[in-house]
């Protein structure tokens, strides 16, 4: 790690954006690059998308679906096949024009996102209803041309996991759909601690391209939101212009159904907004790099060799979890402190030479700080049931600052000051006609986030918040990153 010198952090409350880029920075989650608008993931950083990878990983490939990898390049003509896939990505296109010093016939596309050149060697592929399900997933990196970028949060070039499928019947795809977002709840709330709301989107926020989108919206501390991964019915649109075909049961030619799901670095962002503090990260302890730091507490008296040969004793008994030791000399112990508080490792363990005679160990939490004097007997069942503590903890507060700033309101002029004063989301009965829908935004930034599953077969009626014509659903909405 750096030896620098340490500076204090911008104060959430104060500043929230300031607060969130001394944090990436200072905690070494990340860096500027050369490149505008791109970032250096870190170590650090780089082991929390480690940590998310394997665990989704282990979903997709639950579901039967298996890894693979496709070009970074994809030719023009492929990305123009479908009009709406290409009119909704076309701004933020990076175009290679020269290769090896010559003029290119045909221009090439960094990779947006895989669905054209995918589908063009699935073309290829599927002969027969025995091909299918067709069920693939890509962990690779995306280039999206942004002019505003925010670190981890929207960059030019970001890491995701793009899975894309072939079905049969569209029941199956919309399993296949469900299911992708079912598996990137279970990662925000038993892994990154993060409640939100999964639903579907307005078709004027899917995905370009598809029948329909389906999402895991998030809320900020400063009440923005944040789309956290989305899966998308794609039908049968880009199988009609790949020309997708198969020899059914019948001996007939048939179209198949698609899907496409994608879950990005954006969640790193989202998991440092949403439990960070004035002192820096709070990690979960499902995903964080390190779990438990020990801190041997050098000073003029104390033997070096016992303090270190006990450190790796205890470290040792504490082999299941994710240990380190802080073994700087260079360093003050009070910076120590401070420098992990900073990292949001959950637990750390202070030791020193009273700890060792008396065989009592002190451990501190991150997220509340409190202390507490553990026998060396009781460490590794103590430091479960602490760690698993933290992490429901982070998932109540979570959950809890969501629901508080869940606001229901009945007019327009409260649903504008709602936005003005509070921000959060704001549910509403909304007409779900795309005038409206740009009428608001236009008027108060906000846009609709989701219908929330858990209301798509409630049987409600209301007048729509702008229009007050009828309508039978209650939306969110809510000012997005």
């Amino acid at each position: 790690m750096a030896n620098f010198e340490k500076k204090e952090l911008t104060k959430k409350s104060d500043n929230f954006s300031g607060w969130y880029q001394d944090v990436v920075l200072k905690a070494e989650l990340a860096d500027y690059a050369p490149v505008k608008g791109c970032m250096v993931i870190r170590p650090y950083g780089y082991v929390i998308w480690e940590n998310i990878q394997a665990e989704l990983d282990k979903m997709i490939k639950a579901l039967g679906v298996k890894n693979a990898y496709f070009p970074i390049f994809i030719p023009e003509t492929l990305l123009k096949k479908e009009k709406e896939h290409v009119k909704g990505f076309s701004p933020e296109l990076a175009v290679v024009t020269i290769g090896g010093g010559e003029e290119l016939k045909e221009k090439l596309i960094i990779r947006p996102t895989s669905e054209t050149i995918m589908y063009a060697m699935y073309a290829k592929w599927l002969q027969s209803y025995r091909d299918l399900p067709i069920l693939m997933n890509q962990w690779n990196n995306i280039v999206r041309w942004e002019k505003r970028t925010y670190l981890f949060l929207r960059t030019t070039e970001f890491l995701w996991q793009e899975g894309h499928t072939v079905h049969e019947t569209h029941e199956e795809a919309m399993k296949m759909v469900r299911d992708a977002l079912d598996n990137y709840l279970k990662i925000y709330r038993d892994y990154l601690a993060i409640y939100g709301y999964p639903g579907i989107k307005s078709s004027a926020e899917k995905f370009a391209g598809a029948e329909s989108s389906y999402t895991y919206e998030i809320l900020t501390p400063d009440g923005k939101t944040l789309q956290g991964g989305t899966s998308h019915d794609l039908g049968q649109k880009f199988a009609k212009v790949f020309n997708i075909k198969y020899l059914g049961r019948d001996k007939k030619l048939y179209m198949p159904y698609q899907t496409s799901w994608g879950f990005s670095t954006r969640s790193i962002g989202a998991l440092i907004m949403v439990h960070g503090d004035d002192n820096g990260l709070i990690l979960p302890p499902k995903i964080s790099p390190i779990q438990i730091v020990i801190i041997p507490v050098f000073n003029k008296n104390a033997s070096k060799d016992k303090l270190v040969a006990k450190a790796e004793e205890i470290k040792e008994k504490l082999k299941n979890f994710r240990v380190e030791i802080d073994l700087r000399q260079e360093e003050t112990f009070g910076w120590k402190l401070n420098d992990w508080e900073m990292r949001g490792v959950p637990l750390r363990l202070e030791l020193g030479e009273k700890e060792i005679r008396d065989k009592k160990y002190s451990l501190v939490r991150r997220d509340n700080f409190e202390k507490v004097k553990i026998g060396e007997n009781e460490l590794s069942l103590t430091v479960e049931k602490i760690l698993d503590d933290i992490q429901q903890g982070l998932l109540n507060k979570s959950k809890k600052f969501v629901l508080d700033n869940t606001r229901e309101v009945k007019n327009y002029e409260e649903f504008k000051k709602t936005m003005k004063a509070h921000r959060g989301f704001i549910r509403a009965y909304w007409c779900e006609s795309s005038k409206c829908e740009e009428k608001i935004k236009k008027d108060t930034k906000a846009t609709t986030r989701c219908l929330p599953l858990e209301d798509m077969d409630k049987k409600e009626k209301g007048k729509c918040i702008y229009c007050q014509k009828e309508a039978k659903r209650k939306w969110l909405f809510g000012q997005a990153y």
